[in-house]
């Protein structure tokens, strides 16, 4: 299992070749379909219909075999198909490839160009769409970074304690701590031990809390992402007493970590705090309208892509389901418009996406009723 993380996008974002493959399919993660085999029928399809255009394109059998090699080795895996998300992007060339598992409900598609298509994974790079998950138990610690398509662990072996037994030493006997809630969806719980008192017992996972938030805080306080946590519900109340980070999301993820995998962790998180991923863009977006009457803003694409370049694209707002062909000529900043792709055509909103995020901007991608500016596909607002 593969997953984008900032550094991956980068990669694939500056990546050149003459014979770039992007290839996006949905994918089930469980049900009927994995067991007929769908997802592997889609790529088989898709993957299919790419040779026959490589091969129209003129591309040598030889770097053809160099890109089916992998992609075949995927759809002859029938463990992999087994584990997936909700969409699976490919990213291959005669001398690259990549896979990621996504909880992205892509489209079937594909692009062939110099470059990768890059735009439906771009917006998991702008800052205000990712967050922290902190997975705890008193005998596990685990961190991730995590946005709205991806979820990375995070090495805090060295930063923080991983069991409480590193904490209040080895003589603590984890069976010794049992709990009971008075009442159905009651908020009390009595903590009972052989060994000690309740109140020693909840000061021993209170002193274990403390260290974990005094080893995670500095790296947190780094950039100040939101961070929500995946407990059981009796540690949450401790967990907050213990919590010095300004920035605590006060839900939780209710639940064992234990029980489910990095994709269910991932899941789970998204069902709380998706909500909260839009706050900042639709304060870009109001922004925007109120400011349409100014220079800060723009929807005209042909004056877009120059700033972009320019570095004076502070956020771009993008449609999801459209698409502009052309190219651009950087030494002129002359934009030229084509009506469909055809070859040397490349797709003008996946380039101002990934030079935009390349040049420290936001990017959004939208639905056509949420653009600001609804006669265009792409809207910018400009940096003062």
């Amino acid at each position: 299992m593969s997953m984008i993380n900032e550094n991956e996008f980068k990669k694939l974002a500056t990546y050149k070749n003459q014979n770039c493959v992007s290839i996006f399919i949905p994918t089930q993660r469980a049900g009927k379909e994995v067991l007929e085999g769908k997802s592997k029928k889609h790529l088989h399809s898709e993957w299919t219909q790419v040779k026959k255009d490589l091969k129209e394109n003129n591309t040598s059998e030889a770097d053809i075999e160099k890109i089916d090699k992998p992609i075949q080795e995927l759809i002859d895996n029938r463990d992999f198909w087994r584990h997936q998300s909700d969409g699976l992007a490919i990213y291959a060339s005669p001398d690259f490839f990549e896979y990621y598992t996504l909880p992205v409900n892509f489209e079937a598609y594909h692009y062939i160009n110099e470059e990768f298509y890059v735009k439906p994974l771009v917006e998991a790079m702008t800052g205000d769409s990712r967050f922290h998950i902190l997975s705890i138990q008193i005998e596990d610690v685990k961190l991730y970074e995590a946005s709205r398509y991806s979820i990375t662990p995070v090495d805090i072996e060295d930063l923080a304690p991983s069991r409480l037994e590193e904490r209040v030493g080895f003589d603590y006997k984890e069976k010794a701590l049992q709990f009971r809630t008075q009442g159905e969806g009651g908020d009390k719980t009595q903590f009972h031990g052989h060994g000690g008192s309740e109140r020693d017992e909840k000061t021993e996972i209170k002193q274990f809390f403390k260290a974990v938030d005094q080893g995670i805080r500095e790296y947190l306080n780094k950039e100040k992402l939101p961070l929500v946590v995946f407990c059981q519900d009796y540690l949450f109340p401790i967990y907050k007493e213990a919590n010095t980070y300004n920035h605590l999301f006060e839900k939780v993820i209710h639940g064992n970590p234990n029980d489910t995998d990095l994709l269910g962790v991932h899941q789970r998180a998204l069902e709380i705090f998706e909500p909260y991923l839009n706050e900042n863009r639709d304060k870009k977006i109001e922004k925007y309208k109120d400011l349409s009457s100014t220079e800060n803003t723009t929807s005209a694409i042909s004056d877009i892509i120059p700033a972009v370049y320019q570095g004076k694209v502070d956020t771009l707002f993008i449609e999801k389901q459209s698409e502009v062909w052309g190219n651009y000529i950087e030494d002129e900043m002359k934009v030229e418009f084509s009506e469909n792709y055809q070859n040397g055509n490349i797709s003008l909103l996946n380039l101002a996406a990934r030079k935009t995020v390349e040049m420290g901007g936001k990017v959004y991608l939208v639905e056509h009723d949420s653009m600001p500016q609804q006669k265009s596909v792409m809207n910018a607002l400009l940096r003062f």
